[in-house]
């Protein structure tokens, strides 16, 4: 008789950015939309396969009354520093057991639970662990990176870019066409 085989389930942790001032936009973006737009982040990052979902605020944090389960708050103190900032405090606060971030932005709120299973699948599948949207010839969110690879990108953040520069410098990181799924289009004016 053949053993039965036993798969571990990897652990997903989502990170939504959401500590921006939206200066462009006229408000913080974490209250865009009377709060809808983080609770669609939460509930695509959720949805779409991230057992702990990690909400990063700044300057709306005050503001911010209640998060959706399973999101749980953090605050980036140095968000003014930029992107990087949010994305360090993000990674930061992962439990030891995720072996993948999933990280995507507040202000792309048509970006789904179909998207980020999409990218989250093609990550676990590929040897690197790096997985990235394309909507067209644009990347963008979600993007998927495994463990392995988070000090490397702690190290390489800086100032107002996320992992975009990381992303750019590794070999492997698998374009994830979501072209069929939403537009991915940053919103940053009403």
């Amino acid at each position: 008789r053949a053993k039965p085989v036993v798969t571990q389930q990897l652990s997903t942790a989502g990170i939504l950015l959401a500590a921006g001032a939206g200066v462009r936009y006229g408000m913080p973006k974490a209250l865009a939309a009377g709060g809808a737009w983080l609770r669609l982040g939460v509930a695509a990052l959720h949805d779409g396969g991230c057992g702990d979902v990690v909400v990063v605020l700044g300057a709306a944090h005050g503001d911010v009354a209640d998060l959706p389960a399973p999101a749980r708050p953090i605050v980036a103190v140095n968000w003014t520093e930029g992107v990087s900032a949010s994305v360090r405090a993000g990674l930061l606060s992962l439990h030891d057991d995720a072996e993948y971030a999933v990280l995507t932005t507040v202000d792309t709120p048509d970006i789904g639970a179909a998207a980020v299973r999409r990218v989250l699948a093609a990550a676990r599948a590929s040897e690197s662990g790096l997985a990235r949207a394309r909507y067209g010839r644009r990347p963008g969110h979600p993007v998927v990176i495994a463990r392995r690879h988070w000090p490397a990108l702690l190290d390489a953040l800086t100032g107002d870019q996320g992992a975009g520069p990381f992303l750019r410098s590794q070999d492997g990181v698998v374009a994830v066409d979501c072209a069929d799924l939403s537009s991915g289009i940053d919103v940053d004016e009403p």
